[in-house]
């Protein structure tokens, strides 16, 4: 009852042209900033080149946005409150904006790191901001709509990041992979603005928990910088990734017993009291991580080990990307009339078999066979989203959704990282593993070894060349076995999720308090 009032207080939802034209702009706010943490992975090698470092260092182009980022999202709550949702998006857009054509003017890579960092920063309420201003101007029947919205942007950005940033890598020039953003982002913080200034959310003057920022800055940026680095310091066996694992551990430990504690938090953890929330979350990241693992090793397999292009790879995940904007549509008129358990099962489902059907890759898989699987992961992106995102914030009240939904996009982005992190580790340590085992059965003497160099050699290939060549080739075998291996676990995690999904209440419309009353 208290929730309804609420709701009614606040502004009437909009209608027509001007909702259509509001959630369109929203839109492009949650598209350009999920596209810039992508959309540079596979221009590394350009930008690192065109600025005369190496690609190791220029690795850190993405580290500084993700750290950045990630310490920022978290505090989407805290200054929604005091500042308002409206004003609060806009200004995230505007300095985004602003620091995008900073980035596209660097003149060398400290100077874009530095710009990064700040594209970073200013950018966490953008996604958790677009989220919670369009189910506020939707109508409570129609958030399934709002949503979908949302999900849309948030699925098909990932997948044109890479082939965007490809093409213009290798078409045009890198810095107009940020220069893209500023007529975007003018667009959409004048349209915002003009649209929704007079919708703005009550303000509170919230005192600031420098304590429990300060704290979220250390554990953030420790975790980031370890998980981005990781890889290439041999992990633990690096005394700088021991150290930061344990200052990511004791900061994350000091972090939460002082919010728990602290009269007014900087990020809200008392919405993990309700089951509803923290069960949805819980699946929500465990499904997205595997969702990520998985849309980042099907490129970098193709690129280093099936020659690939950059531009190429992306378009072999386009298709997921297409299916998906299509049925959303769909998805979201469901959403009113069917509980949210049932799509989040279909998206687990779906997502389960493509990647069941991607173990069955051999090594001259056609382009036709590689896209098949996509275009069945295309049906789980299309319920994915909306149907976690209503169950997670099923039972929020409206006043908290702000909060709520920055926490579990936290969760999410933090829960990506992980995955990037570790799919990478696994895929490469799974080659080792495999690779050792091809070695056993072909040892010098044997015939099916002899029979191999002699029919290279006859093609006019030296001994020498012969033998690299068949070095190579298991090398590839062996990335292909732990890449299948990979896939054929990440379709079991998403069965063994299901069962979670059925321990949360009743979802439908779009979540918030109005899916409370079901």
């Amino acid at each position: 009852m208290a929730s309804e009032q609420a709701e009614a207080a606040g502004p009437p939802p909009m209608t027509g042209i001007l909702l259509a034209v509001t959630s369109i702009a929203l839109a492009l706010g949650t598209f350009m900033q999920v596209l810039d943490s992508t959309i540079a992975n596979v221009s590394i090698p350009t930008i690192a080149g065109n600025l005369g470092v190496s690609s190791s260092q220029g690795t850190w182009v993405i580290t500084a946005f993700a750290v950045a980022n990630g310490v920022s999202v978290p505090l989407t709550g805290w200054l929604m409150g005091r500042y308002g949702v409206v004003r609060t998006f806009v200004v995230s857009v505007a300095l985004f904006t602003i620091a995008s054509l900073l980035c596209g003017v660097s003149w060398n890579l400290s100077s874009l790191i530095f710009f990064r960092i700040l594209q970073g920063a200013v950018s966490g309420p953008m996604i958790p901001g677009s989220q919670a201003l369009l189910i506020m101007i939707f109508p409570p029947n129609k958030r399934g709509t709002a949503l979908a919205i949302w999900s849309m942007t948030t699925l098909v950005a990932p997948i044109c990041g890479p082939i965007l940033g490809g093409y213009i890598s290798d078409n045009i020039s890198w810095p107009w992979i940020f220069l893209i953003n500023v007529p975007v982002g003018i667009l959409c913080a004048v349209l915002c603005w003009r649209n929704m200034a007079s919708r703005e959310t009550p303000t509170r003057k919230l005192p600031i928990d420098r304590t429990g920022f300060m704290l979220l800055l250390v554990w953030v940026g420790a975790l980031q910088v370890m998980l981005d680095t990781g890889k290439e310091a041999d992990w633990f066996s690096s005394p700088a990734i021991v150290v930061e694992m344990w200052i990511a551990i004791i900061g994350f430990v000091a972090w939460v017993i002082w919010e728990l504690n602290e009269k007014h938090p900087i990020v809200d953890l008392s919405l993990f009291k309700s089951s509803n929330f923290a069960i949805g979350t819980i699946a929500f990241c465990l499904g997205y991580a595997v969702f990520f693992g998985n849309n980042l090793l099907l490129p970098l397999w193709l690129q280093t080990r099936m020659g690939y292009i950059a531009t190429w790879a992306g378009l072999v995940a386009a298709p997921s990307g297409v299916v998906a904007v299509f049925l959303t549509p769909f998805t979201a008129r469901l959403m009113t009339k069917i509980d949210a358990r049932w799509l989040a099962t279909l998206s687990l489902a779906a997502f389960g078999l493509s990647f069941f059907m991607r173990s069955g890759y051999t090594p001259d898989a056609s382009f036709g066979v590689l896209v098949l699987p996509m275009l069945v992961q295309g049906v789980a992106m299309s319920t994915f989203f909306i149907s976690m995102v209503t169950i997670s914030l099923n039972g929020v009240p409206p006043h908290q959704t702000p909060q709520a939904s920055g926490l579990s996009n936290f969760s999410r982005i933090t829960a990506g990282s992980f995955a990037a992190s570790l799919a990478t580790t696994i895929w490469d340590r799974g080659e080792a593993v495999h690779q050792t085992r091809l070695a056993e059965t072909m040892s010098s003497g044997s015939p099916a070894w002899l029979d191999a160099v002699a029919k290279l050699q006859a093609t006019g290939m030296s001994h020498l060349q012969a033998v690299g060549a068949i070095t190579q080739q298991t090398v590839n075998q062996a990335y292909l076995l732990a890449a299948l291996d990979f896939f054929r676990v990440s379709a079991w995690l998403c069965v063994i999720l299901i069962p979670l999904i059925w321990l949360t209440r009743k979802a439908r419309g779009g979540g918030g308090a109005h899916a409370a009353a079901d």
